[in-house]
């Protein structure tokens, strides 16, 4: 009788455990939430960004590994450069060959102006002698009609004339010649300035190309994938590392029409994660999906429109990430639950340890 006293005892004891772990259970999976409470199952994730090469190289080295932390701004990969500073060396000898360019066609314009001033002389000279021919050739007409001179003097003087007048315009040709050289010397000079020109922006293309080949972190995060190893050749966009941001982390989960069409932006959120199911981390929704994410095969019925499901991303806070970077993991699986109703109070279950 006492033996089967002690057995009834047991099972008692074990029917009770079982009802207190199936209830604790249903608590925390939310199949018990309260009324103004939905849950979801879903895993940590964060934005993920690949550092790549912008042209195609060789990978010198890599100073980081899987798992390492970095900073903002922290040096992760050297691309080899030898071809860039090549080109570069080659583009500032045409930087320099351009400006000695620019030197000598400035010295050109000076001579051409130089010769544009000598043949405005030349003008001159010739239009005085014009001058005194043609008044010579009119003393000659004169004196002609009194036979004070003979034909031959008139014949010569009227030649004098004619040759003064050629070299006139002749002198005249030669002063727009020199015009033209001159402004032939000027366009060498804006053609050298414009060498100059481009040889200082294929440096400075070079420039950001050598800049470009040290691969740097955009974020701090932690360092996912090593994806090339050095001495591998890598095309443009090649991929080098992959980085995970651990100042964006969030949780992805789905909630079904109903309770979806009550979650707004802001809504508050907790997180509890199956590897560290003591612990409550708090977190925001910051989307809703406005489409459903997968549904039934026929939707005709309000029962099967309940079945859609929307795809909600509970954003975990930067200043709280920040505090806790070392223990930030990507992918481990969780539950996220949901208040509904602001007015609602948090249940026990869900009231702490609170991550903060």
């Amino acid at each position: 009788m006492r033996a089967r006293r002690k057995r009834l005892l047991l099972i008692a004891l074990a029917l009770l455990i079982a009802v207190a772990g199936s209830y604790a259970w249903k608590q925390l999976s939310g199949s018990g939430l309260p009324e103004g409470f939905a849950s979801g199952n879903g895993r940590i994730e964060a934005t993920e960004i690949d550092i790549s090469t912008k042209a195609a190289g060789r990978v010198r080295d890599i100073l980081v590994r899987e798992g390492d932390f970095v900073e903002v701004g922290q040096v992760l990969a050297h691309m080899d450069t030898a071809q860039l500073e090549a080109r570069k060396r080659e583009a500032e000898a045409q930087l320099r060959r351009a400006n000695i360019a620019i030197g000598t066609a400035q010295s050109l314009v000076a001579q051409r102006e130089a010769e544009k001033m000598a043949a405005v002389a030349v003008v001159a000279q010739r239009q005085a002698e014009l001058d005194a021919a043609a008044k010579r050739l009119a003393r000659s007409e004169r004196l002609a009609t009194s036979s004070t001179v003979s034909i031959q003097t008139l014949d010569d003087n009227r030649a004098a004339h004619e040759g003064a007048r050629a070299a006139v315009g002749a002198a005249r040709a030669q002063l727009a010649a020199s015009d033209a050289a001159i402004s032939a010397a000027r366009a060498q000079v804006v053609d050298a300035e414009s060498s100059v020109d481009a040889a200082k922006a294929s440096i400075e293309s070079i420039v950001a190309d050598i800049n470009d080949s040290t691969l740097i972190a955009p974020r701090a995060g932690r360092v996912q994938y090593r994806i090339a190893e050095p001495g591998e050749v890598r095309a443009a966009g090649g991929r080098v590392l992959n980085l995970v941001d651990l100042g964006d982390v969030y949780m992805t989960f789905f909630l079904p029409t109903g309770e979806a069409g009550r979650v707004e932006i802001g809504t508050e959120v907790r997180l509890v994660l199956d590897a560290a199911p003591r612990y409550v981390i708090p977190a925001k929704a910051s989307f809703v999906a406005d489409v459903a994410q997968f549904t039934p095969k026929t939707v005709e019925t309000a029962e099967e429109r309940q079945k859609l499901m929307f795809r909600i991303r509970a954003q975990i806070a930067p200043e709280l990430l920040e505090q806790h970077i070392r223990q930030v993991k990507t992918g481990l699986p969780g539950m996220a639950y949901v208040r509904l109703n602001p007015e609602v109070e948090w249940p026990a279950s869900l009231s702490g340890p609170l991550v903060q």
